[in-house]
C-alpha cells in the first residue's frame, strides 16, 4: 500500500502542473483532496463541457444564510486538476476536510457562548492548557522561508522556487521537509478548527486504507503535510471528533471571477495575480515575450503607440533584471519593472490598467445551467439567457429603449431584481428629454448568489418573489414616504397586483394620518409615478386620485401648520414647500394648482406665519404672476421694513430668494429696498443677519453671485458720486474759512 501526500499552494499553477504530472505518472486508485465532504455529490458536474473555471462550490446553511462559504477553483488550482484527472480516468475522488455541517454548528455554538447562552453540544478540551496561553502573533509560515532567502514577500519566494520551477523532481518531498521544519520551530497555532480539520483528514485517510485502496494520492495545503505524515493514534483523533454538533447544509456550483480570487477582494486564500497565473499555466515556457505582447496589445487598444522594438527591449530588460537577481527566469515583478521603464516611460498611471486587465483580469467562469440549484436562481439564470444579459465580472453599460419589446423586458427584469434588493444592476440618469430610455450598469458579483438564495423564500420566480417581497414591505410600512417610494419602484416592475396592494396601503395610511409634513413628503413620489402611464401603458388613474385627495388635505391643513413654528421646523417645511410646488407644476392639474395658490396667499398674508415660509410663498406667488408690480413692491417693502427685527427680515428674505437671485437683477425697485435695508442696519444687527444672508446667497449660481456683486459695486459707486455732487453744490466756503483759525489752534499749528 502506497500513500503519497502532495503539499500544494491553493491556486498555484506550478503546484497544479506538478500534481497533474505526478498523478499521470503514479496513476493512483483514489484521490483525496482538501475540500468539504458535503459537496462530493456535485463533483460529477466538474467534467461537464459547460463547466468553465473560475467557478466555486457554495456551501450554505438553509436555515441561516448568513453562514455560507465559497470554495473557489481556477483552471490552475491543484485541487481542480486533481479532481479533473480523477473524473476523466474514472478514479475515486473524495473531499477530506472537516465537513461544513460541523463547522457551521461549531461557529453557532461559539456565538452562543459569546452571548452567554449555554451550547447544547459543548466541545471542551480541544486545546491543552499550554496551548491556550497567549502566544506571539502568527503570520504566514512561508514568509519565514522568504525572509531566510532574502525575499520581501512569501508569495514571491514561493513563485520563484515552486510555481516557476521546471520539473517536479522531489519537489513534494522538499515542501514536506520545509513545512516540517516550520512546524517544529514556530509556536503552535491555537485555532481549534485547524486541530479538528487535520484530525478529520487523518480519519479520511484511515478510512481509505481500511477500504483497501492500494495507491492513495492526497492533495492538501502544504502546511498540513506534517500533520498527515506523522499521524497520532486513531483513538486520539476519535476523541477529538467525538460528539461534534451538526447542522443541515446544501451545496451548488456558482460562477466565480479572477477579481474575487485575488486577495484584494478579502479572500483569505487569495493570490495577488490570478491573470498572471493563468498565463504561466497556459505558457509555462514563456520568457516574457508573450506577456509583453499582451501588454502591447492592451496599450494599442488605449490608443498608445507601442512598437515591436518596445516589446523586445522590455523583454531584454526583464531578463537582465532576473539575471542580476540570480533568478532562473523573469517573473512578474521583473516584467512589471521593465514595462514601467520601456513601455510606460516611467509613468506609473498605465500600470493600473495592466494590473486590472492582465495581472488580476476580469475573467468570470460559467457553470452548466442544468446544475441543481434553488428555483429562484434557476429562473434568474434562464431569464438572463433569454434577454441576452450575460453576467460579467467587469461592469457593462446598457441603454434601453423602452419602445422595443426586448429592452422593455430587460427593464422589467432589472426593476424586479432591484425590488428584491439584488443589486446586479444600477440605474443612472439618462441624458436628454423623455422617459422612454433607461441607462443601466451591470456587474455580477459571486456574493449575489447568497442574496438570491436568501430571497428564494418569497417565490420560485423573479416575478412572484418580487411581488411578495414588495407587498410584505408595504404591509409593514408606517411611512407614506416609504410607501410612495416603493410604489415608484414597483410600477416599472409591472406587478399590477402588488401595485394595487401598495396603493391600498397608501390610501389607508393617508386617510388616518394627520401629519401634514408626512403628506407633503408623499406627494412628489405619487406625482412621479403618474409619468409611467404613457411609457409603460400602466393605468395610474387610481394613483392620481389618491394624489389629488392628499393635495386637498394638505391645502386645508398647511396654513395652520406654518404658524408659530421654530426655525428647524420651518426649514424642513421650506424644503417640502419646494418639492410640493415642483410636483404640482409637473402634475399640471388645474384644480390642484388653484387650491395650492390659495394656500400660498393664506401663508403669505398671515402675520403669524414663519417668516421664511411667508417669504417663499410670496416668491412663488410672484413667479406665477399673482403678485406683481406695485402689490409686490408693497409686500416686499412691508416685509423689509426697518420696524421689523433684523432676524425676521433676514429669514423672510431667505425664503423669498430661495433657489434664485435673478429677480434682484431684473427688478431694480426690489434691489433698492434690500439695499436700503442693509444700509440702515447697525453693526450688531448686520453681524446677526450675516449668516442667514450668506446661506441665502450661497444657493445662487456662480454667475448670479458674480452679477449681484457687480450690481452692488455699481450701486455703491453711484451713491458716492451723488454725495460728492451734493457737497460740491451746497458747500459754504466762507463759513469754512472762518473756522480754520480755531482748527489750527487746536492742532497747535497756528
Amino acid at each position: 500500500m502506497s500513500t503519497q501526500i502532495l503539499g500544494i499552494r491553493h491556486h498555484g499553477p506550478g503546484s497544479a502542473r506538478n500534481v497533474k504530472e505526478f498523478l499521470e505518472l503514479t496513476r493512483p486508485d483514489i484521490v483525496l483532496v482538501e475540500g468539504p465532504p458535503d459537496a462530493e455529490g456535485i463533483l460529477q458536474w466538474l467534467n461537464h463541457e459547460e463547466m468553465k473555471p473560475p467557478v466555486a462550490i457554495l456551501v450554505y446553511q438553509p436555515e441561516n444564510l448568513t453562514r455560507s462559504v465559497f470554495y473557489p477553483f481556477a483552471e490552475f488550482s491543484p485541487e481542480w486538476q486533481a479532481i479533473l484527472y480523477a473524473k476523466q480516468n474514472n478514479i475515486h475522488v473524495r473531499f477530506m476536510d472537516l465537513p461544513m455541517a460541523h463547522t457551521f454548528a461549531l461557529k453557532q455554538e461559539e456565538e452562543s457562548r459569546k452571548e452567554g447562552v449555554p451550547a447544547e453540544n459543548e466541545i471542551a478540551n480541544l486545546v491543552s492548557d499550554t496551548e491556550s496561553e497567549e502566544l506571539m502573533e502568527y503570520k504566514d509560515p512561508v514568509s519565514y522561508l522568504a525572509d531566510a532567502a532574502g525575499h520581501s514577500k512569501g508569495e514571491k519566494w514561493w513563485d520563484h522556487f515552486v510555481e516557476h520551477r521546471q520539473g517536479n523532481e522531489a519537489i513534494f518531498e522538499a515542501v514536506a521537509e520545509a513545512m516540517q521544519s516550520l512546524r517544529d520551530e514556530l509556536p503552535p497555532r491555537r485555532e481549534k478548527e485547524d486541530t479538528l480539520r487535520e484530525a478529520w483528514m487523518r480519519k479520511t485517510i484511515r478510512q481509505a486504507e481500511k477500504e483497501m485502496f492500494q495507491n492513495i494520492a492526497i492533495i492538501c495545503g502544504a502546511w498540513h503535510v506534517p500533520a498527515l505524515t506523522n499521524m497520532p493514534g486513531q483513538k486520539e483523533d476519535n476523541e477529538l471528533l467525538k460528539g461534534l454538533p451538526k447542522v443541515k447544509v446544501e451545496c451548488t456550483w456558482i460562477p466565480w471571477s479572477y477579481n474575487r480570487l485575488s486577495y484584494f477582494s478579502g479572500y483569505g486564500a487569495g493570490i495577488e495575480s490570478p491573470g498572471w497565473y493563468e498565463h504561466i499555466w497556459n505558457h509555462p515556457n514563456d520568457d516574457g515575450t508573450r506577456w509583453m505582447a499582451g501588454v502591447a496589445k492592451l496599450f494599442r487598444k488605449q490608443g498608445m503607440d507601442t512598437s515591436v522594438a518596445h516589446v523586445i527591449e522590455a523583454v531584454r530588460l526583464a531578463e537582465s533584471l532576473a539575471s542580476l537577481r540570480n533568478l532562473s527566469k523573469a517573473g512578474l515583478e521583473e516584467l512589471n519593472e521593465a514595462t514601467l521603464s520601456v513601455l510606460c516611460n516611467g509613468e506609473s498611471i498605465m500600470m493600473k490598467l495592466i494590473h486590472d486587465e492582465l495581472i488580476v483580469s476580469n475573467k468570470i467562469g460559467q457553470v452548466p445551467i442544468d446544475i441543481p440549484k434553488p428555483p429562484l436562481q434557476a429562473d434568474i439564470e434562464k431569464t438572463q439567457k433569454r434577454l441576452k444579459l450575460q453576467p460579467t465580472a467587469d461592469f457593462k453599460d446598457y441603454q434601453l429603449d423602452l419602445r422595443t419589446e426586448n429592452d422593455l423586458d430587460r427593464s422589467i427584469f432589472m426593476h424586479r431584481l432591484q425590488l428584491l434588493e439584488i443589486q446586479w444592476g444600477r440605474k443612472y440618469a439618462t441624458a436628454g428629454k423623455g422617459t422612454f430610455k433607461e441607462n443601466w450598469r451591470l456587474q455580477w458579483e459571486p456574493s449575489l448568489s447568497i442574496e438570491i438564495i436568501e430571497k428564494g423564500i418569497w417565490g420560485n420566480t423573479v416575478e412572484t418573489a418580487a411581488g411578495r417581497y414588495a407587498g410584505n414591505k408595504a404591509s409593514a410600512s408606517a411611512s407614506l414616504k416609504e410607501l410612495t417610494d416603493l410604489l415608484e419602484e414597483t410600477i416599472p416592475a409591472e406587478l399590477p397586483q402588488t401595485v394595487q396592494t401598495i396603493i391600498h396601503c397608501i390610501n389607508n395610511l393617508a386617510a388616518s394620518s394627520g401629519d401634514v409634513m408626512q403628506l407633503m413628503d408623499a406627494v412628489p413620489g405619487l406625482v412621479s409615478v403618474t409619468r409611467y402611464g404613457n411609457v409603460r401603458k400602466t393605468d395610474t388613474g387610481m394613483v392620481l386620485d389618491i394624489a389629488r385627495n392628499i393635495i386637498t388635505r394638505i391645502c386645508v391643513s398647511l396654513p395652520a401648520a406654518c404658524i408659530s413654528v421654530n426655525n428647524d421646523a420651518a426649514q424642513v417645511l421650506l424644503g417640502l414647500f419646494s418639492k410640493m410646488n415642483d410636483a404640482l407644476n409637473l402634475l399640471q392639474e388645474k384644480n390642484c394648482m388653484a387650491e395650492w395658490r390659495q394656500v400660498l396667499l393664506a401663508v403669505a398674508q398671515n402675520k403669524l406665519t414663519a417668516p421664511v415660509l411667508s417669504g417663499y410663498a410670496t416668491r412663488l406667488l410672484s413667479d406665477c404672476k399673482l403678485l406683481v408690480g406695485e402689490d409686490l413692491i408693497q409686500k416686499f417693502s412691508c416685509a423689509m421694513s426697518s420696524g421689523n427685527a433684523p432676524p425676521i427680515v433676514s429669514a423672510w428674505l431667505e425664503g423669498f430668494l430661495r433657489g434664485s437671485g435673478t429677480i434682484l437683477l431684473l427688478d431694480d425697485e426690489l434691489w433698492g429696498v434690500i439695499d436700503n435695508w442693509v444700509a440702515l442696519l447697525d453693526e450688531l444687527s448686520f453681524t446677526d443677519a450675516l449668516p442667514v444672508l450668506r446661506r441665502t446667497f450661497a444657493g445662487f449660481t456662480t454667475a448670479e453671485r458674480k452679477k449681484l456683486g457687480e450690481k452692488a459695486k455699481n450701486t455703491a459707486i453711484g451713491k458716492g458720486s451723488e454725495v460728492v455732487e451734493q457737497m460740491s453744490v451746497n458747500f459754504d466756503y466762507e463759513a469754512a474759512k472762518r473756522g480754520l483759525p480755531v482748527i489750527m489752534k487746536l492742532l497747535k499749528l497756528g
